[in-house]
């Protein structure tokens, strides 16, 4: 439950009607990460314009290392709304329950390639000991293993996005909703 007023789709009105019915047309449904923000409408636009460039626009990141980015600082940050959205939408691209459900767990304990291995250590030191990156050998490891400084830069857009989402998700208190993890558009 909420710690703050939200007001529900069927109380609203005006533009965070729009918003919401926007939000049902392309994404299927309406996520609690959005209603938590309803006393701010424009604010959910701003969301979604950053979520959206962020998650799917053109970027040497695949869809998947995202997603799997997004588990681990979830994972880090112990947010467990943000950690089931996020492996839903990851399982979607691995097809693979338990591999997900590991890397909720423990991502050290994941058969992944060296690439995504470094990716998600990146998003776990920049999540819980970010002053770590002083240090140029950890962005080094990053280069070491083929990605780009276009792909760096994505990557740290990622972990800094759900550590945003994540501070908002726990201090409002958003709980999971088992009917709200389902009917997504991927």
């Amino acid at each position: 439950m909420s710690r703050i007023e939200v007001i529900p789709y069927e109380e609203s009105t005006g533009r965070l009607r729009e918003i919401y019915d926007h939000l049902i047309k392309s994404r299927g449904k309406l996520a609690d990460v959005h209603t938590i923000q309803s006393l701010r409408p424009e604010s959910i636009v701003k969301h979604i314009d950053l979520y959206m460039e962020i998650m799917f626009s053109k970027s040497e990141l695949s869809r998947a290392e995202r997603e799997m980015m997004a588990v681990v600082v979830s994972s880090a940050n112990q947010c467990e709304y943000c950690q089931l959205h996020h492996a839903q939408a990851l399982n979607h691209y691995w097809k693979n329950d338990a591999k997900v459900n590991q890397l909720r767990a423990d991502f050290e304990d994941v058969e992944l390639t060296p690439r995504e291995r470094t990716l998600c250590s990146f998003a776990n030191l920049l999540t819980v000991a970010p002053e770590a990156y002083k240090d140029d050998k950890y962005l080094n490891a990053l280069k070491i293993n083929g990605l780009s400084d276009s792909a760096i830069l994505d990557a740290s857009l990622v972990v800094s996005y759900f550590n945003f989402v994540n501070r908002m998700v726990l201090s409002l208190g958003l709980a999971v909703n088992e009917e709200e993890m389902k009917g997504y558009n991927y």
